[in-house]
């Protein structure tokens, strides 16, 4: 199975050059994000699950789009083997949904703590739908970060990056 060739990725007009790969295990219930990194040091992510499955989300954050702080969900698995590309200015947060849960994704820059950066997976401005029962997952026992806990408001988003 070939899961990825830049030559299939150019035609359909993505033509980033991926340096960096990351795979990560986790369990049911697990919720990450919503993470990006600022500036010049942002990624775009091609992201695909390896085993188990994900509700993955992309937001988008760049200022001047007429999709500016909306979102998009795609639920990825080892069965339907669907990959997400998410492109650079855009932040990416996933649910598990499964037990063992492995996620691997390509980057198209380095990561860089200092740029690392984060918007609240429950924000109220954002409002997005996790369909934690759809899924069987109690909201009350998500398994969240400390890190991830501490993530920005979309508010103070915005006004940290000048945005009305």
């Amino acid at each position: 199975l070939e899961s990825y060739n830049y030559n299939t990725f150019k035609e359909l007009g993505i033509e980033n050059i991926f340096v960096q790969d990351n795979h990560s295990k986790s369990s049911k219930g697990v919720l990450r994000g919503l993470h990006f990194q600022k500036g010049e040091y942002s990624q775009a992510k091609l992201v695909r699950v390896l085993k188990g499955a994900v509700l993955d989300i992309a937001v988008d954050l760049r200022k001047n789009s007429k999709t500016f702080g909306k979102y998009v969900t795609v639920e990825l698995s080892e069965k339907n083997k669907k990959m997400f590309f998410i492109s650079r200015n855009f932040a990416h947060g996933f649910l598990t949904l499964e037990d063992n849960t492995e996620i691997f994704y390509k980057c198209d820059n380095f990561y860089n703590p200092k740029s690392e950066a984060g918007i609240m997976w429950n924000d109220k401005d954002l409002n997005i739908e996790w369909n934690f029962k759809k899924y069987g997952i109690n909201e009350n026992e998500l398994i969240i970060s400390e890190k991830d806990k501490k993530n920005m408001s979309f508010k103070e988003y915005k006004k940290i990056n000048n945005i009305e």
